[in-house]
């Protein structure tokens, strides 16, 4: 079976295709001006409109397939809005009328959980409840997810009071003069740092505020690297804490982290040392917005609807558990 996904976040249009279990992804990251740190919701808009074409075109989608999935808003919640949805909306829904087949609707969200499991190869969590958490340019948010119906059902647990982690990250980069989205470069300068700086923050249970470590970073007068270091060893001390919460209180120690943030390779390593059941991160490639998620939600979704099983990402297996 073959289904096709299409995710058109603030900064990035991405098709994805989930093949009989195995992933595809073809994106294209939306350009920001150095100096500037984001995207108005209109001009990405219209550079998505622009991108979809050459990105399906890379894709070279032939034959065909069952059934077609898309995010249309950033997540599963009464009031979640943005328009650059609307171009992926309108894409896939084109698409699946051509084909004759399904339409599938998803959240950004719940796009990036489902590439986390595929790319991390954690098919358990697709049975019983695990604590997901979505570390994003605009999300940082622990959620006690369950999957059921061939979609994810996910309650916020825990996360940011004010700004994620991942406008934190660009602030700072854009702040030291780096180019906006600046969460890489940052990542690089931080590998050789000493570590000189110290930086915290006030966690209360599972919540937590980020935006006093922008101008800690400001203040800072260290070398960009020592400054990035600081704030990344912030934000996984931070996480660390409010996780251990939040385990302790639903009672699940299987933890699940996606979104760009997730890629970061000094958060990976630090939270990697905390004793629970199973600690599963996104692989590098799927952490960043990505359509391969929403391809693989289409597929099981139309099995659940079916009644049959699937190949999981590796084909070790002829089923995985829907609800």
């Amino acid at each position: 079976m073959r289904f096709i996904g299409f995710d058109t976040s603030n900064y990035t249009t991405s098709v994805g295709v989930w093949d009989d279990g195995e992933l595809r992804s073809y994106r294209r990251i939306l350009d920001v001006k150095k100096g500037e740190r984001g995207l108005r919701q209109s001009d990405a808009l219209f550079a998505h409109v622009k991108a979809l074409p050459d990105i399906i075109s890379m894709s070279a989608i032939s034959g065909s397939v069952d059934g077609v999935g898309v995010s249309t808003r950033p997540r599963n919640v009464d009031g979640s809005y943005m328009p650059v949805f609307l171009a992926g909306a309108a894409a896939a829904s084109a698409a699946a009328s051509c084909a004759g087949v399904p339409l599938y609707k998803f959240s950004h969200q719940e796009g990036h959980i489902m590439a986390g499991i595929y790319s991390s190869g954690a098919f358990e969590l697709l049975d019983g409840e695990f604590l997901s958490v979505h570390l994003s340019g605009g999300t940082t948010e622990i959620l006690k997810t369950e999957f059921s119906g061939g979609r994810f059902v996910s309650e916020i647990v825990g996360g940011t009071k004010d700004i994620s982690a991942g406008q934190l990250i660009d602030r700072v980069g854009v702040l030291l003069g780096y180019k906006f989205p600046c969460g890489a470069e940052l990542d690089r300068l931080s590998a050789n740092a000493a570590g000189k700086l110290k930086f915290r923050t006030s966690v209360d249970g599972g919540y937590f505020n980020l935006s006093g470590l922008e101008n800690k970073a400001a203040q800072s007068g260290e070398e960009p690297g020592e400054t990035a270091f600081a704030v990344f060893s912030a934000i996984a001390e931070t996480l660390n804490r409010s996780l251990q919460f939040c385990m302790n209180r639903y009672r699940t120690g299987r933890v699940l982290l996606v979104g760009g943030v997730a890629s970061n390779t000094y958060i990976r390593k630090a939270l990697k040392t905390i004793d629970c059941d199973g600690m599963y991160f996104s692989s590098p490639e799927l952490s960043s917005d990505n359509a391969c998620g929403v391809a693989a939600l289409a597929a099981h979704m139309y099995a659940a609807e079916k009644g049959i099983g699937l190949l999981n990402g590796d084909k070790n297996s002829n089923s995985i558990a829907n609800k």
